[in-house]
């Protein structure tokens, strides 16, 4: 009984937690130690070079059935426009991280009653990718031989693949994209929340152009953002029953030490 009252006190507090929109610092350290902690553990394990290959072959072998085989025809299409793979390279590495840092902040401090939605959706949907890259190793198109050119790596210096990247990096988790699903999830927001016309034809616009540079960069097959989406699906219902909606016409409370702003 007492075990049981305990574990239903649990489920109270961090249900209350997650349905809050919490000061800015506090959500920007949370999700920095997440993100740092899900880095560690997907390139702390030893990697599978073989099991990975492997694996890129099938997904190889899953797109060609299906008729999905094109993504070096679509990076070879791109190589040919002047400062195309360049451009491509940078956006590749600047909108996962400053782009998403972006959004976040502006669902933030102007829709805190959306923000707890969003922000456990990425939480989960994670999650659920840490879980793929551990279990299903798998080379991304420029290192599988299959003739990608590493387009972020030629055309912006910076070495996916170096020892340095490699500390906390595993080159070999590719699948599901998270590039991709983390486009998706902004990408809703944006032309969900946004009141101005532009954010929603943005937002909802996003998601194709992440897609394309992911695979245009050869950073990612079809089909490893399908299943990036697929994650982002099943952390968005993992999200709605851990998040308590907020009361019709009321913001989402904040737990922080000042008003909110905006």
């Amino acid at each position: 009984m007492v075990s049981a009252l305990r574990g239903e006190q649990t489920r109270v507090m961090v249900r209350s937690w997650l349905s809050r929109s919490h000061s800015g610092t506090r959500e920007i350290a949370g999700l920095a130690v997440l993100y740092g902690l899900y880095e560690v553990i997907r390139g702390a394990g030893t990697e599978n070079v073989q099991a990975a290959m492997t694996h890129t072959a099938d997904i190889v072998a899953v797109e060609q059935a299906l008729g999905l085989y094109a993504e070096r025809s679509v990076q070879q299409a791109f190589e040919a426009i002047p400062f195309a793979p360049s451009l491509l390279g940078l956006l590749y590495v600047l909108l996962h991280f400053a782009g998403t840092a972006v959004a976040l902040t502006w669902i933030h401090r102007k829709h805190p009653d959306r923000f707890p939605l969003v922000r456990t959706t990425f939480v989960a949907a994670t999650a659920l990718a840490l879980v793929g890259y551990v279990f299903y190793p798998a080379a991304p198109p420029r290192l599988a031989d299959l003739g990608f050119s590493d387009t972020v790596t030629h055309s912006t210096g910076l070495d996916l693949s170096s020892d340095l990247l490699g500390a906390l990096y595993n080159p070999f988790a590719a699948v599901p994209s998270l590039h991709f699903g983390y486009a998706l999830i902004v990408g809703i927001a944006l032309a969900t929340i946004a009141s101005r016309r532009a954010l929603r034809v943005a937002g909802a616009l996003y998601p194709a152009a992440m897609l394309l540079i992911i695979v245009a960069t050869g950073n990612h097959f079809f089909v490893d953002a399908a299943l990036g989406g697929l994650a982002v699906v099943v952390g968005w219902l993992a999200a709605h029953m851990l998040v308590a909606p907020p009361a019709p016409g009321r913001p989402a409370p904040r737990m922080a030490t000042s008003p909110a702003r905006g």
